[in-house]
């Protein structure tokens, strides 16, 4: 009775700043970012005992594939009261920004000791590439809770995978915070709770099992998106690098775009992002740097805790690919049709490039059976992409 009107009024009042914040942020984010992320690390940090694990070694928990289940159960629950059959959406990444044509080129400077699954050989690969908003609903642009991802499906890869539904893929996930939202899957089950009852701030603020931490993380980078081509994107969990070698991954722009929201601040179009990619491709190609950062130290660079950012001073990052997006017209509805029926999962992957970590572990389940339950409901089947796809 209480906290339902408390949380729509929290954010009814950050609907609002985030009509303005892009008139302040770039020089709130010089001033703030680094030193409040710095304390707010030292604070999740301090507490976490040091297990001497080995590099890339993982820790499961007993209660993981319960925490699963419950990630899972509380999705398909979420979905099934937001949308109807057939046009049913994906519980998190929802709403498509664009989804265009890219090609992935591996550097031929890449140090031996990374070069390991996709990375082994200097060469390009053709790509799908999808921006989305957060889930899981379908709203105005402004309203959302200034988060974006992006999505790498690269094609004609070869080499043993790790899933079977498609034999020539690797996926890339990536969002614009460091950190994840949850360290963990036991968290990330409570905050699916909280989401489907609509009220997510209360899985942060909740005096009893507060995340306040993470929610300082997560807002130091959440804030209102203004063009998915100017962003720079974060796998926030590790993956293999070759044997006993974990990584993390950035996707940085390398030039810079027009990031100006027309009609701000009371008038934006529901649709802006879309709207700002499109303008920026009919214009000019863009290109993304793809960095690897190594984990260096077992302790400082957890596999099993997400909401650790890990240093660049311990590890400094390493350039490994470009992603190379050409001028192009992708806003046409049979593009977006296309974009539904594509499955995007960090397990279509190279045997050397598995993904680490529990928060990966629940995503090999999690994202193959709410993409079946999707696709079941919308009466569409599992694809598997090749490049030649067309949309005239």
């Amino acid at each position: 009775m209480i906290l339902k009107p408390l949380h729509d009024a929290l954010t009814s009042v950050l609907h609002l700043e985030r009509r303005f914040e892009p008139f302040f942020r770039p020089a709130l984010n010089a001033l703030v970012r680094e030193p409040v992320a710095a304390l707010t690390q030292l604070a999740i940090n301090l507490p976490r005992p040091d297990q001497h694990l080995a590099l890339a070694e993982e820790v499961i928990d007993p209660d993981e594939e319960a925490s699963c289940q419950g990630m899972i159960d509380e999705i398909r629950r979420h979905l099934a009261q937001d949308f109807a059959p057939g046009d049913m959406q994906r519980g998190g990444n929802t709403k498509t920004h664009g989804i265009v044509r890219a090609e992935l080129v591996i550097r031929d400077d890449l140090p031996a000791h990374c070069r390991h699954g996709i990375f082994a050989t200097p060469r390009s690969f053709p790509a799908w590439v999808r921006f989305s908003g957060p889930g899981p609903h379908v709203e105005p642009d402004i309203n959302d809770v200034g988060f974006g991802s992006i999505s790498i499906k690269a094609m004609d890869v070869p080499g043993e995978k790790l899933l079977d539904d498609e034999k020539f893929t690797q996926d890339f996930t990536a969002v614009v915070t460091p950190t994840f939202v949850t360290c963990n899957t036991r968290d990330n089950a409570r905050l699916q709770y909280w989401s489907r009852r609509e009220m997510p701030v209360w899985y942060f603020l909740d005096p009893r099992n507060s995340h306040i931490r993470d929610f300082i993380m997560q807002s130091l980078w959440n804030e209102t998106q203004r063009n998915p081509l100017g962003a720079t994107y974060y796998s926030c969990v590790p993956y293999l690098l070759g044997p006993g070698q974990a990584m993390k991954y950035e996707i940085r722009p390398r030039q810079k775009v027009d990031m100006h929201i027309d009609g701000l601040p009371f008038d934006p179009d529901d649709n802006y992002l879309r709207q700002n990619m499109q303008r920026t491709l009919d214009a000019q190609p863009v290109e993304f740097d793809v960095f690897l950062q190594l984990q260096t130290n077992a302790h400082a660079m957890p596999i099993e805790n997400a909401g650790v950012r890990w240093s660049y001073r311990k590890s400094p990052l390493i350039p490994a690919a470009i992603l190379k997006i050409p001028a192009q017209h992708f806003d046409q509805p049979a593009q977006f049709e296309f974009a539904k029926r594509l499955s995007y999962n960090p397990w279509h992957a190279h045997i050397a490039n598995r993904p680490l970590g529990n928060q990966s572990r629940a995503r090999r389940r999690m994202y193959q059976e709410l993409s079946r339950y999707r696709q079941a409901m919308n009466h569409v089947a599992h694809y598997e992409p090749d490049g030649s796809e067309t949309f005239d």
